[in-house]
């Protein structure tokens, strides 16, 4: 007959002042003791009872160890997120993406957040962070913002895909400043261009000797007529202007750049002109410096295109007819290019083979907009692209 179970409440005094109770009894064979901790002796003697019915019984089991929980690794602050990020993503950067992310990081994002705590960046610090940069003497674009938002989020991310934060909180529409479309300008009738035109060549006319070599009007000609890039428009060489085929060769930066642009009746008179009196070498630069070299980008936008849209407001100012429209650039001067080609009637395929694009998007854009034009008006660019005025 197996021996009843038994056993019995054990008491000790505490540091505290404080009784406290275990049980010690005998199970499946083992000296069992489990401590109760601070209770009554009567909810002790209870216990007592409950765990000795359950071993006659052959249902008790001892208390399962407690494991104590495992250590919490520290959370990283976001300049040591952002230092793996740079490890891991560096070698997939073209060069000027990286210089790209430099700026956002070291200026912007580091001086931010860098010694936060990637949880403690929360949806307040992203929002107070883009009031700030759009605040203060020096603001930053909304567009620049966004960029190293956008980078903030990229980070962030890995950090919520492995559990580190619940949620990215530089990502979503309300963690963007508002960006306003940005003013295209362009010369969309025939008035102004020729106004441009007109005062560039004044401004020849009126040129010191020793300037004579600045062609205001035929580089204006050539941008408005033929729609190069800035750079194009410097870097542009005899050798690339076949007159007799009536096309004008020209690259730049992307395969798509590299193009063939019809040399149109007013801008071949220009040209022809131009070879006419320099009588110059295939190699020579079309718009060259008084030395031979290459013009600078930004010589032609501080020297002639400036000092040709003053003479322009000028003379329109005159004539009680408004001015050319504010922040006209070289670029200006290209989409003008497109839209004469749309108002001439040509397709769409076309307009974007001269012009280098290859989103048809922006084409069909340009040509919805050129085609509101009026047919009268339409006459007069046709009139002006095609004619013989400029030569």
């Amino acid at each position: 007959m197996a021996r009843k179970a038994t056993g019995k409440v054990i008491e000790h005094e505490g540091t505290d002042g404080r009784t406290y109770r275990a049980l010690r009894f005998t199970a499946y064979g083992r000296r069992r003791y489990v401590s109760l901790g601070a209770i009554t002796a009567d909810v002790a003697e209870k216990e007592l009872r409950h765990v000795v019915a359950d071993v006659e019984r052959g249902t008790w089991q001892p208390p399962r160890q407690v494991e104590p929980p495992a250590e919490v690794e520290p959370l990283p602050t976001f300049h040591m997120l952002a230092e793996e990020w740079w490890v891991r993503n560096e070698g997939q950067l073209a060069e000027s993406t990286k210089a790209g992310y430099r700026w956002r990081l070291e200026c912007h994002l580091l001086p931010a957040f860098g010694e936060l705590r990637i949880d403690r960046i929360d949806f307040d610090a992203v929002e107070r962070y883009i009031a700030g940069k759009l605040a203060g003497n020096k603001p930053l674009s909304p567009k620049s913002i966004n960029m190293t938002v956008t980078l903030l989020a990229a980070i962030l991310e890995g950090a919520e895909e492995r559990g580190l934060i619940d949620r990215n909180p530089a990502r979503g529409k309300r963690r963007r400043a508002r960006e306003r479309r940005p003013v295209r300008s362009h010369l969309d009738a025939a008035q102004p261009i020729k106004a441009l035109l007109d005062a560039a060549g004044e401004l020849d006319r009126e040129a010191r000797h020793d300037r004579r070599h600045v062609e205001r009007r035929a580089m204006l000609a050539v941008l408005i007529f033929a729609g190069l890039r800035i750079n194009e428009l410097c870097a542009l060489r005899w050798r690339a202007v076949d007159l007799t085929g009536g096309w004008l060769h020209t690259g730049s930066k992307t395969d798509a750049g590299w193009r063939q642009v019809k040399i149109r009746g007013a801008l071949w008179d220009v040209l022809l002109d131009l070879r006419t009196r320099r009588a110059p070498d295939r190699d020579a630069f079309v718009f060259a410096t008084g030395r031979g070299g290459r013009m600078s980008d930004d010589n032609f936008r501080n020297r002639t295109l400036r000092t040709a849209v003053e003479r322009a407001n000028a003379n329109l100012a005159q004539d009680n007819l408004p001015p050319l429209p504010d922040k006209l650039t070289p670029h200006s001067l290209r989409r003008t290019f497109c839209s004469l080609l749309y108002a001439l009637g040509e397709d769409p395929g076309v307009v974007m083979d001269e012009m280098g694009h290859t989103d048809p998007g922006l084409a069909l854009r340009v040509y919805r907009q050129s085609m509101r034009r009026g047919e009268g008006e339409k006459a007069q660019l046709r009139t002006l692209i095609e004619g013989t005025e400029y030569g």
